[in-house]
């Protein structure tokens, strides 16, 4: 009698607990988000697209009588944790209550990582996500039922990491074939018309010599970047896809060791791989065109410490203003050092403007001080204060006043200008220029002077 009593009693408490948890879940009014997301790995290019798992949900949800508050998508990868700006979002409007039940189509679409999922599964054990649907199943906060999701979630990560592992094996594997990871180089061509499996390199005939020729160049005849750039413009060189080669695209090429047969992956791993296919060029010729490439300029004897650089403007394309020096040795041993100042080309690189000698571009200044405004004259007001110095010395210490004369005040600044001009130091020459309120420009050794924009 007491035995059946106690089955009663438990009976009794289970009936009551089963009857506080439905009252629990009717009570509470269920607002979902509709989730969809389109990963971008390659694996799941043949999954369902957004459009389709957001038109199979809504129809779960209308057969089901279920509140969709909102619909929201993304294209992201769930690998990593905190990479989806659409799901952070979902996570905190969750909190703010706005939503309490989640829809997607599978758990994948929710986690591939144990960052997100550890967060959706805090999420429901504080109760602010009460349930999750998916195409088939539910998930409720209830051990069971968050193990069964934590599983699924971390199921989706395991195939995540075997992927990846599957892909970097992939690759090493296809580096021992002797086949670079990516597209070939300029220069290269691949057989479209082997048989699967068998990858092969061709040396494209057109393309080839010429890359051949660009090593050599530089190599032998001590070319730059630009000159190449020119050379293969005016014999009408074209990449693959019919488009002109950019500069940056040459200096790339002249330091790609896959022309002569070896290929570095990743790129500074050290780890080295013998290609399978011909090589262009040989070894010892790209070392030898590095060695030019990285050569510093020759440096002749003199400073290269110019004194009116980065102060004026090409009048022609409106690059900067930048001078060279060059040498002349004549017979009896003496040497002659000029410098001529001339666009930097960083605008125009065919811009033609002439050269101009640093003794005729002073000159020229010299002139121009005549000309100009006096109050454009940048050390106008040291010039000032030296005169009002003056002006007081004579009065306390001389005893006598002077007269301001605005003709000798206007010829004093000008000639303390050309002074400083012809024997000023390096400093004040520059104060003087780069205080100017008008541009100074050269244009067919001219200089002028151009209201700054």
């Amino acid at each position: 009698m007491a035995a059946s009593s106690l089955v009663l009693a438990v009976d009794y408490q289970l009936i009551q607990g089963i009857f506080a948890y439905m009252q629990e879940q009717i009570t509470v009014p269920l607002r979902y988000c509709l989730y969809a997301r389109k990963s971008t790995e390659q694996d799941e290019f043949q999954a369902l697209s957004i459009d389709s798992q957001i038109k199979e949900m809504a129809d779960m949800a209308r057969q089901e009588g279920l509140n969709i508050a909102e619909v929201r998508q993304e294209a992201h990868s769930a690998k990593e944790s905190g990479q989806r700006p659409v799901f952070q979002q979902i996570v905190q409007d969750v909190r703010k209550g706005l939503f309490n039940g989640i829809i997607a189509w599978d758990p994948s679409r929710i986690s591939r990582n144990a960052g997100d999922l550890g967060t959706i599964v805090d999420l429901m054990d504080q109760g602010l996500l009460v349930e999750i649907r998916t195409h088939g199943q539910r998930f409720m906060n209830s051990p069971n039922e968050k193990f069964l999701l934590m599983i699924l979630c971390s199921q989706a990560k395991l195939e995540n990491d075997h992927k990846g592992e599957n892909v970097k094996r992939g690759l090493r594997a296809k580096c021992e074939q002797g086949f670079r990871p990516g597209g070939s180089p300029i220069g290269y061509i691949h057989d479209k018309y082997a048989d699967k499996g068998k990858k092969r390199i061709l040396v494209d005939e057109v393309r080839a010599p010429i890359v051949k020729q660009m090593f050599e160049k530089v190599a032998y005849e001590d070319l730059s970047g630009r000159d190449l750039l020119e050379w293969m413009n005016g014999i009408g060189f074209t990449t693959r896809t019919g488009n002109k080669i950019m500069l940056s695209a040459i200096y790339h090429m002249l330091k790609d060791t896959f022309y002569y047969g070896e290929f570095e992956y990743p790129v500074k791993s050290g780890k080295w791989y013998k290609g399978a296919y011909d090589p262009i060029i040989t070894k010892e010729l790209y070392l030898r065109a590095q060695a030019n490439l990285h050569t510093p300029p020759r440096r002749h004897p003199g400073t290269n410490d110019f004194e009116f650089t980065r102060l004026f403007f090409c009048g022609a394309c409106g690059s900067g203003i930048c001078a060279e020096e060059k040498f002349k040795h004549q017979k009896n041993g003496n040497t002659h050092r000029y410098v001529y100042y001339h666009c930097t080309k960083f605008k125009d690189r065919y811009c033609k403007n002439k050269p101009m000698r640093e003794e005729e571009l002073l000159s020229q200044l010299l002139h121009l001080m005549d000309k100009i405004d006096v109050d454009e004259i940048g050390i106008k007001n040291r010039i000032e204060k030296e005169i009002l110095r003056y002006k007081q010395f004579s009065y306390t210490v001389l005893g006598k006043e002077t007269e301001f004369d605005r003709r000798t005040y206007e010829a004093d600044i000008r000639n303390y200008a050309k002074y400083i001009l012809r024997d000023g130091t390096k400093e004040e020459k520059r104060e003087l220029l780069s205080c100017t309120r008008s541009r100074i420009e050269i244009k067919d050794k001219s200089v002028s002077l151009t209201i700054r924009s």
